[in-house]
């Protein structure tokens, strides 16, 4: 999946609604992730890793 071009540096996304963490690299269905950039509730990881999500509340996303 191409990122998002405000998102472009980051793999992990988060949803601050659900608390779900979208990885981009595995992201087959880009509609979730439009809608998600789309609604501006968007929350990015520093460090950008999975670890860092799952310490602030968030869980990855599952298909």
């Amino acid at each position: 999946m191409d990122r998002p071009t405000r998102f472009e540096e980051n793999r992990y996304l988060g949803d601050k609604r659900s608390q779900v963490v979208y990885d981009l690299d595995d992201m087959a269905d880009t509609s979730v992730v439009d809608e998600l950039v789309a609604s501006e509730q968007v929350a990015t990881f520093g460090p950008d890793t999975l670890a860092e999500a799952r310490n602030r509340g968030y869980r990855l996303y599952q298909v």
